[in-house]
């Protein structure tokens, strides 16, 4: 009788939605972390010549401003492993996109601390919580939030691709909207990319996962430092780099931002990038050839640049892969893999990448 009356309140409390199963099984068992704290690195810092004066606090000579750095919030599990994963957002996100999802399921942040990686979130230089610029910018309201749903293969909006791997309520598509946040400043990949190479100078060796614009500075930090011994990178745009004399021709695209072209570097800092494995993921509802529909071809042109790119490393004796997620079977994900419904998928697949290069240890 008893057991019969508990589960009548539960069935109560699921249909009054007080209660959701997914994410209660998603956070089932403790997380038990053995240290954890932030800290802000890299940047620079300028001083206005003359003296402070107590009197005239307000004015700015001989007073300093300290900005471009970025902002890292670190968790380690008990018995971590020995490669931490150093997390960096792409375009208009910042550290909450590894973090809880829309819809309130455990993020890339506690899948991997669960399987005992120390991780590292940034917020980029002139983003989120290290929106100290060194350069004037301007935020401006402006309304573009379709054109996000739209630009990240939710779907063509209103209408979400049928089998897309994003949760459909609106209360989620609300917490997508509001985790977009703005630049203070002018992007700028050096920036960014010297910040992350000062953390790696930090915290030693470990394992940089990118999304999006992150790629780019991505591949400058690892190009840069050392201490950066496997690159993963999910669905890159831009910043494609290729050794002089090997660019390869622009991929022309109906996407709104035109045609893709790739970056020419030293083949000396080329080939620093095959020194270390490197994956690239990329999700679905991606055009396979020319398409009008402009958000599927605008990401068929990033998968067509990052395969010529990553044979191009190959071909240099570098060990670098692209793994079209629908071919080897996970399918339905938007821009945001990670997140999307089927993260515990998508991040078994980079656990079994990790394993395979000698990572995970």
């Amino acid at each position: 009788m008893e057991s019969k009356t508990r589960k009548h309140i539960l069935l109560f409390i699921v249909a009054c939605g007080l209660f959701n199963p997914l994410v209660a099984q998603q956070k089932a068992g403790r997380l038990l972390i053995a240290e954890q704290g932030s800290f802000m690195v890299g940047g620079t810092q300028t001083v206005v010549p003359g003296a402070f004066s107590v009197d005239n606090a307000l004015k700015p000579e001989g007073q300093t401003y300290h900005g471009d750095h970025a902002y890292v919030f670190y968790q380690k599990p008990v018995k971590a492993r020995k490669l931490p994963l150093v997390f960096l957002h792409g375009a208009g996100q910042s550290k909450k996109t590894w973090e809880t999802t829309a819809d309130g399921r455990e993020g890339f942040q506690n899948i991997f601390l669960r399987r005992n990686y120390t991780v590292y979130l940034l917020d980029q230089p002139r983003r989120g919580e290290a929106g100290k610029s060194m350069v004037e910018g301007t935020v401006k309201p402006t309304a573009d939030e379709q054109f996000w749903f739209t630009q990240f293969r939710l779907g063509n909006y209103p209408d979400y691709f049928p089998n897309v791997q994003f949760p459909k309520d609106p209360q989620s598509l609300e917490q997508f909207y509001r985790q977009m946040t703005p630049n203070t400043g002018a992007f700028d990949t050096k920036v960014v990319s010297d910040a992350i190479s000062s953390l790696f100078d930090k915290i030693g060796e470990g394992i940089l996962v990118t999304h999006s614009q992150g790629s780019g500075p991505g591949w400058m930090t690892a190009i840069q430092n050392d201490k950066v011994k496997g690159i993963v990178a999910y669905e890159p745009y831009s910043g494609f780099v290729f050794p002089k004399g090997e660019l390869p021709a622009a991929i022309q695209s109906s996407g709104l931002f035109g045609e893709l072209k790739g970056v020419e570097i030293s083949v000396e800092d080329f080939k620093k990038l095959t020194r270390l494995p490197i994956v690239v993921y990329y999700g679905d509802n991606i055009a396979k050839e020319p398409s009008k529909v402009w958000n599927m071809d605008h990401w068929r042109s990033g998968l067509e640049m990052a395969r010529l790119w990553a044979t191009t490393i190959n071909k240099h004796g570098g060990d670098a892969q692209v793994v079209h997620l629908p071919e080897v079977g996970i399918k339905g994900n938007t821009h945001f893999p990670f997140s999307d419904l089927n993260n515990i998928q998508v991040a078994d697949e980079l656990s079994k990448w990790l394993q395979e290069k000698g990572l995970s240890d």
